[in-house]
């Protein structure tokens, strides 16, 4: 059955970080990744995070952020667009940087598949037995490289929730799975007066084959340096 792993870059607190981990155990996922900085980064909670089995976290130290430094990507002209730039850009760039480095650590733990989820967000694998993210993968055909889930984005029903988890139940569909004349039908009673669709992002996240010459494409992507991938 396939190994699947998830890496994220977060500076969340246990209240965030804990049940966002045993639901994705619960679904399939067998190793975290996990680049801490802030309140993640903190004795406190870094001690508990570091007693789960199977949970690796790699600290924002000046060696990470050295290492990181000789990367390829800061050659690579697919991100030369985000460098240098201040707030989203910034964090952009650091997630892009921390993928590549989970995908070395994914291929020494003989991963088969690798996920950069953010810690307010949980995969759902919709439509599969058991709701198992494993069942979901391995039933993907050995030529595929790549599979995009759409992403929804919650509603929020009251201004004093506490856990989004589990007191958020009305999310908004992605327009992927919307029929057109829906979408555009209720567009301007659904935006609000904001431009976007979404509050934040409307492409999905994705799984990849762990495989030689993998390379992170943007935190929602990713790519091959020897291929296109399927």
């Amino acid at each position: 059955m396939n190994q699947i792993c998830i890496t994220t870059s977060t500076s969340a607190g246990l209240e965030q970080i804990l049940p966002w981990i045993f639901y994705h155990k619960v679904i399939g996922v067998s190793t975290f990744f996990l680049f801490v900085e802030g309140k993640a980064a903190s004795p406190g909670v870094s001690k508990v995070l570091e007693s789960i089995p199977d949970v690796k976290l790699i600290y924002r130290t000046r060696e990470l952020e050295e290492q990181q430094a000789k990367s390829r990507i800061w050659n690579e002209t697919w991100l030369s667009s985000f460098f240098y730039k201040p707030c989203n850009y910034e964090l952009f760039v650091k997630q892009s940087l921390n993928m590549e480095m989970a995908i070395v650590m994914a291929r020494e733990a003989d991963m088969d598949w690798i996920l950069h989820l953010d810690t307010d967000e949980l995969i759902y694998p919709a439509g599969t037995r058991e709701y198992s993210l494993r069942k979901l993968l391995s039933d993907v055909p050995k030529y595929v490289d790549m599979v995009v889930f759409p992403n929804y984005e919650s509603s929020v029903e009251r201004d004093d929730i506490k856990d989004p988890f589990s007191e958020v139940s009305m999310f908004k569909k992605n327009y992927d799975h919307l029929p057109k004349d829906t979408y555009f039908g209720n567009y301007k009673e659904s935006t609000r007066g904001n431009p976007n669709y979404f509050l934040t992002y409307g492409n999905g996240k994705s799984a990849a084959r762990v495989q030689h010459h993998l390379r992170p494409n943007g935190a929602h992507r990713w790519h091959n340096y020897m291929k296109t991938p399927k």
